[in-house]
């Protein structure tokens, strides 16, 4: 068993991921959270927010999920957002035909036509990976999920495949009713839709999943970035247009350096690349876990003056799970023909702009597929596999034990407890050993336990595991509080 199949059975047994109706037969690429989940997925929004939102000239709308089609004629998804695929002509299984040639041949197709992956497919005797029978030819599929609205039907809409339209759409309101001046974000974390053709990989390639997505307008006359000096001198890992036509290594470079070369067109940009690469180093993600890959011109859309992938390392490769994007005012632009809506504002100087924006689309599932692998510790040292997640995105905070279940124990450690689970998530568990107790706190990743024993009912003291170490201090009850504080601010 791999240790993907091992994250897979913990989140299984613990409830933190499952498949979607599970006790039927699914529809592949759907998952819930459990309780554990549901919590690191709560505190991981919440740490985001503060990172990249609180603080900063940004604005947050919560938009629907369902959106006209106009909306997407206008941003060019109903004709344009397609995936290549193939049918197999004997088992009748459909595949991403850019992906399976990637796998089998070995060749980067991205931006190739229909008909030219056809040619590929037959040239390498790319078959079935099912069945291994002749494939057929590749056609292109639209991703996005479509459904009629109203009780007679005719009126046609999709979920949304991406959270960034609702902010366009609505940018010229939010940006009058909240007063915002330029350079301003606008933010929105939810939920988006899209049919993939063959979800896999847990995680990372499914069919409902969860963004939080910035879009950072700004005169398209005035592109300095005021906080530029405090991030300059920092590195990114990156690999530039030149290191993958030669197939080379990434390399380490300051945000100075990727303006002075030219590789990156925009300080603004720069500046949202280096704080995402300290944000998921600090999420428990190795820095060589972590790079920026500047997307070749054909993966490029049209209208982009750049493209930039924070991926992943997993155990099947590279994957992305920040999408950067200089959007320039395409999608404003565009919105404003179709709706023949003047989606112009006005600067304190009384000059009409249409901003360019800059986008940075976070990915969630991706985001938790990468924690879960890089925090997980295998079961050979403590004999119990367990996760290593960062205190701010841990389900709880801390366990309370009392060390027996008899003698008023149990009482005082209910009382600490309800005391600190108004202002904590914390996991309260009095059954079994106390060494059980600990295994079965380690498991899900929370980072300290406090045990009530009998020294806590003569001087109001307890002991504080921590979880990593599994060093133990005793500590006065009265202080857990500033404790915790102090664990969560850092």
């Amino acid at each position: 068993m791999n240790k993907t199949e091992d994250i897979q059975n913990v989140c299984l047994r613990r409830g933190i991921v499952f498949p979607t109706a599970e006790i039927y037969p699914t529809i592949s690429g759907f998952f819930d959270y459990g309780p554990i989940g549901t919590l690191i997925k709560r505190n991981f929004i919440k740490y985001w927010r503060e990172f990249f939102v609180q603080g900063e000239n940004i604005v947050e709308i919560d938009g629907s999920t369902v959106l006209p089609e106009a909306v997407f004629q206008a941003s060019g998804h109903v004709k344009g957002f397609v995936d290549p695929i193939t049918q197999c002509k004997k088992c009748k299984g459909i595949q991403r035909a850019d992906h399976l040639i990637e796998e089998k041949a070995g060749k980067f197709v991205e931006g190739k036509s229909a008909s030219e992956l056809t040619k590929i497919i037959k040239k390498e005797k790319i078959k079935c990976p099912n069945c291994k029978g002749e494939l057929g030819s590749v056609r292109v599929f639209n991703l996005m999920l479509k459904t009629d609205v109203s009780p007679l039907g005719g009126q046609t809409a999709y979920l949304r495949p991406e959270t960034s339209q609702n902010i366009f759409t609505s940018f010229q309101r939010v940006f009058r009713t909240s007063r915002l001046k330029l350079p301003c974000g606008i933010a929105q974390q939810g939920h988006s839709f899209r049919n993939e053709i063959s979800p896999r990989h847990f995680l990372v390639r499914v069919r409902e999943f969860n963004q939080m997505e910035i879009e950072w307008f700004f005169d398209p006359k005035d592109e300095e970035c005021p906080d530029f000096d405090k991030i300059k001198d920092k590195k990114i890992n990156f690999v530039t247009h030149q290191i993958q036509k030669k197939n080379g290594k990434m390399i380490k470079i300051s945000g100075s350096n990727l303006i002075k070369k030219h590789i990156i067109p925009s300080k603004w940009m720069v500046y949202f690349l280096i704080k995402e690469f300290e944000f998921y180093k600090s999420l428990g993600i190795p820095e060589d876990a972590l790079r920026f890959r500047h997307m070749l011109p054909e993966e490029t859309p049209h209208y982009s003056k750049g493209n930039f992938d924070l991926e992943i390392k997993f155990d099947f490769g590279w994957k992305e799970t920040v999408g950067n994007s200089f959007r320039t005012d395409h999608d404003l632009k565009n919105h404003m023909k179709h709706s023949k809506t003047d989606l112009t504002i006005r600067t304190d100087d009384g000059k009409k702009v249409l901003p360019y924006v800059i986008e940075p689309s976070f990915g969630l599932e991706r985001t938790v597929a990468g924690i879960l692998l890089y925090n997980f510790k295998g079961d050979k040292e403590r004999g119990w596999a367990w996760f290593k997640f960062p205190a701010k995105i841990a389900p709880y905070i801390s366990s309370v034990f009392p060390l027996v279940g008899k003698d008023g124990l149990p009482e005082k450690a209910k009382e600490i407890y309800n005391s600190l689970k108004k202002d904590f998530d914390i996991f309260y568990d009095e059954s079994g050993s106390i060494g059980r107790r600990y295994a079965r706190g380690d498991e899900i990743g929370i980072p300290f336990a406090i045990t009530i024993d009998y020294q806590t009912l003569e001087d109001d003291t307890c002991t504080i595991r921590n979880r990593d170490s599994k060093k133990q201090i005793r500590i006065n009850i009265d202080d857990l509080k500033d404790f915790f504080d102090k664990i969560l601010s850092i």
